[in-house]
This record gives C-alpha cells, structure tokens and sequence, in this order.
C-alpha cells in the first residue's frame, strides 16, 4: 500500500506539472506576461481538484501543501524559458494526455476514499482531470473542451468508470487504478492519433 501510496503521489504531482505547463502554453499563445503565466499554471493545475474537494467536503489539497502551486509554477517558467514551438506543443499534448488519465484515477480514487458513492466517485473523477482545463480556455478566450467534438471529457469518465467500477467489485486498487488509467489514456490516445469523435447530434431533416 505504500507503494501504491507513493505513485499515486508521483502521479498526482506528475499531473498538476503537465496541467500547470497547458495552462501557461494558453498564456503564451495569447503573449501574455509571466505573471499571468503563473496564474493561469496555478488555475489550471490545481482547478479541478479545487472543485473536487469543496464538493466532498474535504480539505482543499493544495492549502496545506503549497508545493502544489509551486510545480504550476515551475511549468509556467518551463514555457515561458523554452518556449511552445509545434514540436514542444504536440509533446505537450501527449503529456496532458497521461495527465488526464492520472488524475482521473487520482480523483476517483480520494472520493472512494472519503466514501464518496461510486457514481459521484465517478463524477469527481472525471472533474478533478477537466475542470482545470475548462477554466484554462474560458480565461484565454479558448474553444472549450466541452465543446470540441475530439474525445476529452469522455475518455476521463470510461477510465474513472473502469476504475470505480472494478474497485467496487473487490479489485485490487493498484490493478483497478492501472486499468482505468489505460482505458483513458488509450482513448485519448485515439481521439490524438486517429481523430475519435463522438456522433454529433443528427438533427432533423
């Protein structure tokens, strides 16, 4: 369990860096200056987990433990000194991409623990690894990922779902979060490699 403990936390931080370094690329397709860098690394590193604790009713996690903003803020300065050429954007892109499925077991897995009921364990889940990413494109004027027809938010609810779900049948939490991890990140990864979407809506003739 300390094991498990111990990559959960890697993972954890793993993810808030990536989400913090997005956040600070939006500040710099808009050219903006390094505080608002800083600021937008922080909102969008730490935002849906912000919004995960305060629904359960836990202790907001980066509070206590500001080296939390402090990894937000090394992305930022990551950006802002090598820049975001296509090359460092579309590694970034795969980064985000394990981010997303990291914390989305990540944020599954603290609701579970605080005996959150599985379905909204889910929810947490799939919030903790998309709320931050929401904020980040309000604030730079940025086509939602809510509204992108490329799978985002839907890869983050299988995996939390194949998580919580397997959890709940008695599976071992570091098998459960493996294969919740690799069923969001292998969808994101075809959403990425092959274009996946979901069906729009029809419409009538």
């Amino acid at each position: 369990m300390d094991a498990l403990a111990q990559t959960l936390t890697v993972l954890d931080y793993a993810a808030v860096a990536v989400f913090g370094a997005s956040g600070a690329l939006a500040a710099a397709r808009r050219k903006h200056d390094i505080i608002t860098f800083g600021f937008f690394a922080a909102v969008t590193g730490v935002g849906g987990g912000t919004l995960r604790d305060l629904l359960i009713d836990a202790p907001v996690f980066w509070v206590a433990r500001p080296e939390y903003l402090a990894v937000c803020l090394l992305g930022a300065v990551a950006i802002w000194i090598f820049g975001w050429g296509q090359g460092r954007e579309r590694l970034l892109l795969w980064l985000d991409a394990v981010g997303m499925a990291a914390y989305t077991v990540v944020g599954a897995l603290k609701a579970v623990s605080l005996g959150v009921p599985p379905g909204s364990a889910i929810v947490m889940g799939v919030l903790t690894s998309t709320f931050g990413g929401i904020i980040r494109d309000v604030l730079a004027e940025e086509p939602s990922v809510l509204l992108r027809r490329e799978l985002y938010v839907t890869p983050a609810l299988l995996g939390a779902a194949v998580f919580v779900g397997l959890n709940t049948l008695g599976m071992a939490l570091v098998i459960a979060g493996a294969l919740g991890f690799a069923a969001a990140f292998g969808v994101r990864a075809g959403a990425i490699l092959f274009g996946w979407q979901m069906p729009g809506f029809p419409g009538r003739t």
